[in-house]
């Protein structure tokens, strides 16, 4: 969590070993990656940088400086045998990263991966899921990015090892770098990548830190002359993805000698390079195709061409205008190309004004949400990069000793290192240090930082790196860094959450820090920590009780667990002391102690559960709602155990209608909380349901009504995980009705199931769907009966299916189709209603809970709109689906061509639709609750809104 972290307790004892021959820096970057070494054999070693061999053209090999970010997947027969092979390989290459993975696949986007170190930090999806290509053809394997980010990695080391076969890579000390603003999970992917792609001695260090450590060996001679005690060194490092902001103090030592010290870093803005392409496209869509969108595959083009318009308008001789043309794609090869003039002027404008503007110290980022969503990624919501640079100076004021802090309030840097591509740039590079000098000008009249040198952008986070390996060794300058946040723990709840802080940022590795306030703990239960984390807050002691301000404190992963007492059983509140420490290598520890006694809990980080982020972040009042009045629980908690404890006399028959009259209020108005202790209750008695199929039946419903809809409070993950190992989609009696209420239950708690759970429900499922699909296109024939559902059966398990948002597109696609086919079948007519909720489902262009990477393709989509509108009747059910599946988004990628959504909306105003569905597939909008419970299939929790 710190600047170095090693990866494991098997990797620190790799480092244990005799130290390796090469010191190897690894910049493992959004746009290019770089390797750069020390021979500790060599007297007097210098920095050297390994020429990376890689496919230039097909055919072609050559050793270059970078290797190109992108991920390319050839088709078959794309290209003859031998053309992509690499040195080392026994075989042709289908998967290529570097220079031709990005030159070519520029003309063939849906066969590209590119910026998978944004994803690799993006929270919202699941990381370690297959999902890149984003927008990727039918036909090409899907990669999570910890797998593309280990491809380059592979390709590095299979490189190294090409050329050094006597010292492979994995027997190297390796320092590999990452932005100072990238979160926990990142960090811990990222060491994940590299353990993928075999290299195991490795530790971590932040970009920016990377960046001065280069300047520190380029000046070993004399930056004792250009940096004195008193000084702040501010790094700005923008890359192709991110903008990280560093300050470090220069500070006087024994000897008054100089000590550096990072003392913060910026929040993780995923904003650079890529931005630049994306604003530069959408201004010239407007002159290319003024009164509609370019369609996905055009854009995807434009936004490539964007980057090298970029490049060329923005260096040192740029022309004062270039024609810019988009080639006809499809049939329209005469007629279809697209073509427009862009001058100097109109670049600097978008892209100078657009991310560079003047601005006044005090300003303050903007919070809307930013348009750049076209790629899925959560780009900074402010584009104006000078904008976050005055927040990040002006919030980290008193990381500056009282002494030396100025007078306007902020931050005000005596030196200045600038990193990254985008400034390789001369435009941005003058235009951020005018905008940093007027800052303070008014104030310090002639006043401007001093610039320090850096020549190459491109190698000097890798070449800091390696500078870096020899500094872990005893030789060069180090910079001290203590923790770069602080990190506090939730206490309490209500209308005024506070948070106590655990680890300010000044702990230094090694230090152990004990909480001695007294907290009231369960063991042998579920419970959650909240954690925070604030990059802005950094003076806060121990202990200090702070309120959940979201401009300053951002929320972690919670730590989840159940604390077991010494008897399994025993469920019991003590009190405890927290204590918590920061390691010598950079991971924290967690662990509480029960007061006056030996007993202690350590609390793990779980970084697999915090990956899992598939489910759509909500807003709910639920955790607001208290519980009932304990004696209306009693009834309920009676009623429970008389109908489903052992030799209990109650039948199972009445009891929904007593527990309404038990808990004196209808059960849609049960709150969640009263349902997740029902549902605890439940499990409890759940050998109850073995009585017999009434009680099964009547088991299942209940507790699937009562965890609905799987996730939406603390610990649901949990609670359906627990549910999953008790049934496993099983039932004890073979009864139509328990089956029956089997599939209910798993479609009312679809969203908390991940997607190995979800293949498992669907899979049978697919079988007896494939089986009816062959019987009724064939005149009767194919299927049997176990393969086959009944008429209950096929509406219950169509439901499921359409509920189950972690298939995938082409599991999806299957489904869809054959629903589509059978909706017209006579002999199926009362499940016709489940059947186009189903492929409504199944064809959303917004999903209730899952990721946007899993959804069909539109023009998949389309077709099923046709086969709606092909039958002879239509309900309720079709109008949902069809308002679902052309419903506007305004992502090219998801969203049907306008014709079709306005056949839609006319198909839609014939039905007499609602007029709201009508403006959602003209306009765009939300959905308010009583439709979303429709697309939920029933009533949803009281105050639970899932839609996004």
């Amino acid at each position: 969590m710190s600047i170095v972290q090693a990866t494991s307790a098997a990797m620190t004892g790799d480092l244990e070993e005799l130290p390796s021959r090469y010191l190897v820096g690894i910049d493992l970057g959004t746009t290019n990656s770089a390797v750069t070494f020390l021979d500790t054999h060599k007297p007097d070693a210098a920095i050297e940088t390994f020429l990376v061999p890689q496919v230039i053209a097909p055919g072609q090999i050559e050793a270059r400086t970078t290797l190109p970010s992108f991920h390319y997947q050839a088709a078959s027969g794309e290209f003859a045998t031998d053309a992509l092979k690499l040195p080392w390989s026994k075989s042709d290459e289908s998967n290529l990263v570097g220079i031709f993975a990005r030159d070519h696949g520029t003309s063939v986007p849906g066969r590209m991966i590119n910026s998978a170190k944004s994803w690799l930090s993006h929270s919202g999806v699941d990381r370690t899921a297959a999902l890149l290509p984003w927008h990727g053809t039918a036909d090409v394997d899907k990669l999570s990015p910890v797998e593309v980010s280990s491809r380059y990695l592979k390709h590095v080391r299979a490189a190294w090892n090409y050329a050094h076969k006597n010292e492979p890579l994995e027997k190297q000390d390796i320092v590999l770098t990452l932005p100072a603003s990238f979160d926990e999970i990142a960090r811990e992917l990222t060491v994940e990548a590299a353990k993928q792609a075999g290299l195991k001695r490795v530790v971590l260090i932040e970009e920016p830190q990377a960046a001065f450590y280069d300047w520190l060996a380029k000046h070993s001679d004399s930056w004792q002359q250009q940096v004195e005690p008193g000084q702040t060194i501010l790094v700005c490092d923008i890359g192709g993805g991110t903008s990280d902001f560093t300050l470090i103090r220069a500070r006087a030592g024994e000897e008054n000698l100089v000590q550096f010290h990072r003392v913060a870093v910026g929040e993780h803005l995923i904003l650079g390079g890529d931005n630049l392409d994306l604003a530069l496209a959408h201004y010239l869509e407007q002159k290319l195709s003024p009164k509609e969108k370019l369609p996905a595959d055009r854009w995807s083009i434009l936004v490539r061409r964007c980057r090298q318009i970029k490049e060329t308008f923005l260096g040192p001789e740029a022309p004062a205008s270039q024609t810019v043309s988009l080639p006809a794609l499809g049939s329209k090869l005469i007629g279809g190309a697209l073509q427009c003039e862009v001058t100097l002027a109109e670049v600097h404008q978008v892209l100078a004004e657009g991310f560079l503007p003047e601005c006044g110290l005090n300003e303050t980022p903007q919070t809307r949400t930013s348009g750049f969503q076209e790629f899925g990624l959560p780009y900074a919501p402010d584009a104006a990069i000078t904008r976050w640079l005055a927040y990040f100076l002006r919030t980290h004021h008193e990381v500056i000793e009282p002494e030396h802090r100025h007078a306007s309030g902020a931050v005000r840097p005596d030196l200045v290192l600038l990193n990254g591509g985008f400034f390789e740039s001369p435009v941005l590079k003058q235009r951020l240090l005018d905008v940093l000098t007027g800052w303070f000008a008014s104030q310090d009249p002639g006043w401007k930082p001093i610039l320090l040198e850096n020549q190459h952008l491109d190698l000097a986070v890798a070449r800091g790196a390696a500078y870096y390996g020899q500094v872990r060794r005893g030789t060069g300058v180090k910079i001290t860094a203590n923790l770069a946040r602080t990190y506090y723990i939730g206490v309490g709840g209500g209308d005024s959450p506070e948070a106590m802080c655990l680890l300010p940022a000044t702990t230094e590795p090694g230090q152990e820090i004990d909480l001695n306030q007294t907290f009231q703990l369960r063991v042998s239960e579920p419970v959650e920590f909240p954690l925070f984390v604030s990059s802005t807050r950094l003076i806060d002691p121990p202990g200090q009780l702070v309120p959940i301000d979201p401009q300053q404190i951002k929320s972690l992963p919670p730590i989840r667990t159940v604390l077991r007492a010494r008897r399994r059983a025993e469920a019991e509140t003590i009190p405890v002391h927290l204590h918590a420490r920061l390691t010598e290598i950079g991971t924290i520890e967690l662990w509480c102690a029960e007061v006056g006694t030996d007993r202690t809990w350590r609390l793990q980080f779980d970084i697999r559960s915090a990956t899992q982020t598939d489910v759509a972040a909500h807003q709910s009042a639920k955790e607001a709602e208290g519980m009932l009045d304990e004696s209306q629980w009693n009834g309920a908690e009676t009623l429970l155990e008389e109908t489903f404890a052992a030799n209990a006399p109650r039948k199972p028959q009445p009891l929904m209608k007593d527990l309404d009259a038990a808990l004196e209020m209808p059960r849609d108005a049960w709150p969640t909380s009263l349902l997740r202790r029902m549902w605890e209750q439940l499990m409890d008695l759940e050998t109850g349901r073995t009585k017999g199929p009434t009680h099964e039946s009547r088991w299942l419903n209940l507790a699937g009504y009562c965890l609905r809809p799987g996730y939406g409070l603390a610990l649901d993950d949990w609670r359906v995980s627990e549910t999953w190992k008790l049934l496993q989609g099983k039932v004890v009696h073979n009864d139509d009705n328990c089956r029956n209420q089997s599939l209910i239950l798993w479609r009312r708690i679809a969203g908390g199931l991940n997607r190995g759970q979800q293949l498992a429900l669907a899979e049978p499922l697919l079988v007896a769907t494939r089986a009816m699909h062959k019987r009724m296109n064939s005149g009767g024939g194919g299927g049997n009966a176990s393969t086959t559902f009944t008429p209950q059966q096929a509406i219950e398990a169509w439901r499921l299916l359409g509920s189950l948002e972690l298939l995938g597109a082409q599991e999806k696609t299957e489904i869809g189709r054959m629903l589509v086919d059978l909706l017209g079948k006579k002999k199926l007519e009362p499940a016709r209603g489940a059947m186009a909720w189903a492929i409504g489902r199944l064809g959303t262009r917004v999903p209730v809970y899952g990721p946007l990477n899993t959804l069909v393709p539109k023009e998949i989509a389309g077709q099923w709109l046709e086969g709606i509108y092909r039958q002879k009747t239509s309900d309720r059910a079709d109008l949902l689906a069809v308002m679902q599946m052309a419903r506007r988004t305004d992502d090219r990628y998801r969203d049907l061509p306008e014709k079709v959504r306005t056949e839609a909306a006319q198909w839609l105003q014939s039905k007499q639709a609602p007029e709201h569905w009508i403006r959602i597939v003209r306009e765009g909008g939300q959905l308010d609750e009583e439709e979303q419970s429709q697309i939920f299939g029933e009533s949803l929790p009281t105050g639970l809104v899932l839609m996004r």
